[in-house]
């Protein structure tokens, strides 16, 4: 499932499916297919701006789907709130995903890498509180000392 979250689109793929996205624009409505493979595209990018215009796409294709549709795009929509580090809004559509489709192996290997994820950002912000923490109370500690030292007679 690593690969999954971390594929990179490789640049020509992005231009292609970009081109023909806007060309289809061009002349009037854009197929689901096109919105689609461009979204997938732009989710697979290195670029934050790229990853939010994919999940603007897939949302806009989410709303407009049937039941059946939904399946990649709200995968799709984990997969790039992972990559942007959006946990929790992450989890929100691999659960819709799961109500749906229970047994659906992939988007439950994909919320054991978000949970995993959520316990570790969890973990690392709270040893920067505690690191924080610690230096504030060594800090009032020094000036605690020093105060004493000042106030002592001569």
């Amino acid at each position: 499932m690593e690969e999954v979250v971390t594929d990179v689109v490789a640049p020509e793929d992005l231009k292609r499916f970009e081109k023909k996205y806007y060309a289809e624009q061009a002349k009037g409505p854009v197929s689901k297919e096109t919105k689609f493979e461009y979204a997938w595209c732009l989710i697979r990018s290195k670029y934050a701006n790229d990853i939010k215009k994919g999940i603007q796409l897939l949302e806009e294709l989410l709303h407009k789907s049937t039941k059946d549709d939904q399946r990649d795009f709200l995968f799709y929509l984990a997969v790039a709130n992972y990559r942007l580090k959006e946990y929790e809004r992450a989890l929100k559509y691999i659960r819709i995903l799961l109500r749906n489709e229970p047994g659906n192996k992939q988007a439950i290997e994909l919320e054991k890498l978000i949970d995993q994820a959520l316990k570790k950002d969890g973990l690392v912000g709270m040893a920067i509180v505690g690191g924080i923490g610690l230096g504030v109370a060594g800090i009032a500690g020094l000036i605690g000392m020093a105060v004493a030292k000042s106030a002592k007679p001569q």
